[in-house]
């Protein structure tokens, strides 16, 4: 959705160069000393935190906010602010302080409030909890990780909005700036994830990296001495060195100089570097100058204490009897940033104007993302299938409505972790997602590509994701088999947390997938899964489930969300005739499939209640038959999202599920552990039963293994007899 033939705008507008000269008057230097006050009273205030980080990263915070980032303290969604993540996210008095001092949201009464209930200062930055919070960050590694997916994401929207555009001229260019500790350096997804940065060659990425070697177990030598320098040159970056320390080895830091001149050249050639990601490694004192703690385990998570509050206040100039003393003259220059801001944004304004103009049909797209709107034909794309006994697997059917929506929803790309051809989330026709001098004969790249090729990197992959769509104008998924979802696992927790819509493609989903054996085939992975809250699991039974779950998936933007999907061949169900319902059902997670009837066809209350998920929905229709045939009028219910079922007002739900002293027994068949369905088998009449799954598979056919675990229509009927 491009217009090749309209001209672009005019190269007026420089993304590239800082927001403003290197300044860093003697009025600055006196303000990042309060910033390194205010960080050890907060902590000493709350009786807990992490002071040491905050108070040695100040003018390093300073530099980026004040000088390097281009930012609007107003509004922290403006699209053409540089992003910021504060991935050593204890640490997080580094941003509040920051976001304080330029006036963009938060007053010193929230940083008196650290750590306290309902306070806008929370422990760890909390993405939509503090304004200028770009995302949720403290496990370490993942706000690197995700940093490198809100790069994928700047690329990937200047390519639907602004492709011709000269680099660094376009309103969608910005800098992704993440500032990492020696703990997020040692965190594999950091590294899964800055590998594929290098390789995606993200020149809009500068990761600032605090090589104090100091953590909770002080000395990192303990357990950490490679050269990260080299290992990130090894990965394709463009790698800096600047040394605080002045060369000292070890910890024997004899003479400290906080060469902020030195940061900011760095930063610049950082910004300058538009073909690789950027490495600034920073070698710094933790803590300093606190006296006598300062370069110690001891400042890095507990509060200095009354006396090295004191030293450190002296050691700064400043008097070490006041408490959150901030001098108004020296706010008043910090917020100053407001007016060069309001400067520059007008002219990024202008430059967006003249963008809409000359692309009106990407102007309309844009208003369209920006306004969190589906497509017009969004509905109409998805596909439909007849029923079908032979069937094909929900993996397919998953492929081919991503194929299907892709001409309509530019917005949506993704890919796996590795298994494209397993997971079936290649959309058909489109470009890779690298840059083209990477292109192979299987892989046709592009560096404003739709298919994400993230390698065997599981974690990475979900978090890359998790900062894709939390960008906001773009969605994005990830696949890979069910049993690996256990890698990515921390990711998915924190898009939960977020409430940001990533999309798991999960496949492979059962014991069903045969021969590959217990290693690859999930038993306990749908319970775990289910008890992340605010994570929609959802187990489509046949092809016209699977489309209606990645429509009402794609119709929810508050959530993140993870299709698992089957291997093997499940029958495409009757819909619409012989009393099955429409697959439109599964938008409200669980619905009547198909009821129960009397001997002569005629509707009858059940007295036997199947509720089913995924490959087992045929399996219970299957015990269905053969129950009617006995005599047994029988309800089958397809529940293939139980977070969306509960979602439902009380009537839907009890209609569905019926209790009291005449309600139906309810059986649950799936081929997991049975723990995520006593709360929706035993009534007050019925302790009912649980066809489930106890115990790791073998590696065998999987048709035989689903018979030989019990998953079949006459095992079924036979439980469901025995409670009757």
């Amino acid at each position: 959705m491009t217009d090749a033939a309209q001209p672009s705008i005019p190269p007026t507008l420089d993304r590239v160069a800082p927001a403003r000269g290197f300044v860093y008057s003697e009025q600055d230097r006196r303000m990042v000393d309060t910033l390194k006050a205010l960080s050890a009273d907060a902590v000493e205030k709350a009786g807990h935190g992490h002071p040491g980080t905050a108070i040695s990263l100040a003018p390093v915070a300073w530099q980026l906010y004040q000088n390097v980032m281009h930012l609007d303290p107003t509004d922290d969604r403006w699209e053409g602010r540089d992003r910021f993540i504060l991935s050593a996210g204890h640490a997080s008095l580094i941003q509040y302080l920051q976001l304080f001092a330029a006036g963009a949201g938060l007053e010193l009464e929230d940083i008196q409030a650290l750590r306290t209930e309902g306070s806008r200062t929370p422990g760890h930055p909390e993405y939509g909890h503090t304004h200028g919070v770009e995302v949720t960050t403290g496990p370490l590694g993942q706000g690197l990780a995700m940093g490198v997916g809100f790069a994928y994401e700047q690329r990937r929207v200047r390519g639907l909005m602004d492709p011709d555009a000269a680099p660094g001229t376009s309103p969608f260019d910005h800098h992704v700036f993440v500032l990492a500790s020696d703990g997020d350096i040692q965190e594999g997804v950091a590294a899964e994830a800055s590998s594929l940065a290098g390789h995606q060659e993200l020149g809009n990425l500068v990761v600032v990296y605090d090589a104090n070697r100091i953590s909770i177990e002080d000395d990192t030598d303990v357990a950490f001495t490679e050269d990260v320098a080299r290992r990130y040159e090894a990965y394709g970056w463009h790698v800096q060195e600047v040394d605080w320390t002045n060369g000292a080895q070890g910890h024997a830091v004899t003479e400290y100089t906080e060469d902020v001149e030195a940061l900011y050249d760095a930063l610049v050639a950082a910004k300058a570097e538009t073909g690789r990601p950027s490495l600034i490694k920073l070698r710094t004192v933790i803590g300093w100058p606190s006296p006598t703690k300062q370069n110690t385990g001891g400042i890095h998570g507990s509060k200095l204490g009354t006396d090295e509050v004191a030293g450190l206040k002296e050691g700064l100039g400043l008097d070490p009897t006041t408490t959150f003393d901030v001098d108004p003259e020296l706010l008043a220059g910090a917020r100053s940033i407001a007016e060069r801001s309001a400067e520059y944004r007008r002219g990024w304004e202008a430059a967006f104007q003249a963008w809409r103009e000359a692309h009106p049909e990407n102007a309309r797209l844009y208003d369209r993302l920006a306004g969190r709107e589906l497509p017009a034909g969004f509905a109409e794309a998805f596909p439909s299938w007849d029923a079908d006994e032979k069937g094909l697997a929900t993996r397919a059917a998953s492929g081919e409505v991503l194929t299907a929506l892709a001409p309509v929803m530019p917005e949506l790309w993704g890919g796996s972790a590795d298994l494209a051809g397993s997971n079936n989330t290649t959309m058909k026709g489109e470009p890779s997602f690298i840059p083209a001098r990477r292109s192979t004969a299987t892989w046709q790249g592009h560096e404003h590509g739709r298919t994400l090729h993230f390698g065997v990197r599981e974690f990475a992959a979900g978090a890359i994701v998790n900062g894709i769509t939390i960008g906001g104008l773009t969605r994005a998924y990830v696949g890979t088999f069910l049993t690996f979802s256990d890698y990515m696992r921390a990711a998915v927790r924190l898009a939960a947390l977020m409430g940001t819509p990533s999309t798991y493609v999960w496949t492979h989903d059962s014991i069903g997938l045969g021969e590959d054996g217990p290693t690859h085939q999930p038993v306990e992975h749908l319970a775990a899964l289910r008890a992340i809250p605010g994570l929609d699991v959802v187990r489509p039974a046949d092809a016209n489930e699977t489309a209606w779950a990645w429509r009402t998936v794609l119709e929810h933007r508050d959530r993140p969300a993870g299709l698992i999907l089957s291997r093997q061949s499940l029958p495409v169900l009757p819909r619409d005739t012989d009393g099955f319902a429409p697959a439109s059902g599964v938008a409200r997670g669980a619905y009547v499939l198909v009821d129960a009837t009397d001997a002569d066809g005629a509707p009858t209350p059940a007295r036997a209640l199947l509720i089913a998920t995924g490959s087992e929905v045929s399996v219970a229709v299957r015990a269905r038959e053969l129950l009617q045939a006995d005599g047994v009028p029988t309800r089958v219910v397809s529940a293939p999202c139980l977070e969306w079922f509960a979602e439902q007002d009380e009537a839907y739900r009890a209609e569905v599920l019926p209790d009291g002293p005449d309600a139906p027994v309810r059986v649950s068949v799936e081929a997991g552990i049975g723990m995520p369905w006593f709360e929706h088998t035993v009534t007050a009449s019925s302790p009912g039963a649980r066809v489930s799954l106890e115990h790791y598979g073998e590696s065998a056919d999987g048709a035989r293994l689903m018979e030989k675990y019990g998953f079949t229509g006459e095992h079924v009927a036979a439980v469901t007899r025995g409670l009757l």
